[in-house]
């Protein structure tokens, strides 16, 4: 005989993601605790058992008895939801949903804050690929914080040993919302974590609209959070289970990002909150003018017809390619030292060039395209065409490398 009872499962709330405030303290079912944390899982029954043993642990000692875990579950094949059920009477802080009905990672967790009573929310991936302890780090920070995000592109932060695609289409991924968005997603080094808390009160009230993964992508472009801290750790490699992640949850990104894109409230939102690194722009700034007068001063000799007179396009790549080189070495000892002084060693060195070269041949391609279309349909003076072409560029690489470049990124 099965010792499940289905009774004991938390009913799935219904209608719009609208999370609702708190309801006044009318008898001690209602009342309210410090923390729920929300774990939603699809065939995850080799890791819950791990994941809310761990979580209870450490929570036990921190805040005993003032906290929730709440799974989600998306009606999983292998019976994940009743593994977790089963726990429940060991574990007395624990909460179980089953969706029959509904898929889908965003929707869970928000599904999963509806039915919480915390006045902290938070999510954590029920894979063990999130270092549970970092859930203390994370309650401290949001103290004093609206939001408490785990980045791996912040000191001590890092992934394990992802490889070169995975990594490359992860950078891509921020780039393309840096571009789409760049006034939400450049509020945080890691927008698409999903490991966070954030405050019932920046999120309550609000009808959330998520496509795909991103769970932050939702909170950040829709929530009223000011004050954001960041916490680094390390991605770690499952343990047991299959990556979910496909081509899918890429386009669904994109789709994400357009949709946020284009929510003039949003947008609104965050122009009024952002501020803007007006120091480091300025010595971004002066670093670009000695690589306009290395550039220009190139160009001369390539292309003036007194001197090689080679074509215009090769000429400028050449250019190009030596005054990116001029920029690594005063951005690196200067605009960014603060940083490059904890990536020490000649390695270290190269991987931030490496990495400063990419994002500024994406830029040098949009100097090259607008140099063109300024000479030869604007200007007839290579020159001034040129100094056009540089100002665009310059401000690509100032915002991609702010927020991309000189990452800790590795970690033994």
């Amino acid at each position: 005989m099965s010792i499940i009872q289905p009774k004991k499962l938390l009913s799935v709330p219904s209608g719009s993601l609208r999370i609702p405030g708190l309801p006044p303290i009318a008898n001690a079912a209602n009342q309210s605790i410090l923390f729920s944390l929300v774990i939603p899982t699809y065939l995850e029954a080799g890791n819950i058992n791990t994941i809310v043993s761990t979580l209870s642990s450490l929570l036990d000692e921190s805040i005993p008895g003032d906290y929730e875990l709440v799974v989600v579950d998306d009606n999983s094949p292998d019976g994940t939801w009743e593994v977790a059920l089963s726990m429940m009477a060991e574990f007395p802080q624990l909460r179980v949903m089953r969706r029959e009905n509904e898929r889908g990672l965003s929707s869970a967790v928000i599904r999963g804050w509806q039915s919480a009573r915390g006045r902290v929310l938070g999510v954590i991936d029920g894979d063990l690929q999130h270092p549970p302890h970092i859930l203390l780090q994370l309650l401290n920070a949001i103290r004093t914080n609206d939001l408490a995000v785990a980045s791996r592109h912040v000191e001590g932060g890092g992934v394990s040993s992802w490889s070169f695609i995975r990594r490359f289409l992860s950078r891509g991924a921020q780039m393309l919302g840096l571009i789409i968005l760049p006034r939400v997603i450049g509020r945080v080094s890691d927008p698409m974590s999903g490991y966070f808390m954030v405050r019932r009160s920046c999120v309550e009230d609000i009808i959330f609209n998520p496509i795909g993964y991103k769970i932050l992508l939702e909170v950040l472009g829709r929530g009223k959070v000011n004050k954001i801290a960041e916490i680094g750790y390390v991605f770690c490699e499952r343990q047991d289970g299959e990556s979910k992640v496909s081509w899918k949850h890429y386009l669904d990104y994109i789709r994400h990002l357009l949709r946020l894109r284009f929510s003039a409230e949003a947008i609104e939102q965050f122009s009024q909150r952002w501020g803007f690194p007006i120091g480091r722009f300025i010595r971004f700034g002066l670093v670009g003018l000695s690589g306009v007068f290395v550039d220009m001063t190139i160009l001369y000799l390539l292309s003036d017809p007194n001197t090689l007179a080679l074509p215009l396009t090769r000429s400028k790549i050449i250019a190009g390619e030596i005054a990116i080189f001029n920029n690594f070495l005063w951005n690196d000892a200067w605009t960014f030292a603060d940083v490059a002084m904890q990536q020490k060693g000649l390695k270290q060195r190269l991987k931030r060039f490496f990495k400063f070269n990419l994002i500024c041949l994406a830029g040098l391609i949009i100097n090259v395209l607008v140099l063109n279309l300024v000479f030869n349909f604007v200007f007839a003076n290579r020159y001034v065409a040129n100094l056009i072409a540089i100002a665009v560029a310059t401000v690509w690489n100032f915002w991609v490398n702010l927020k991309l470049s000189w990452r800790v990124t590795q970690v033994k």
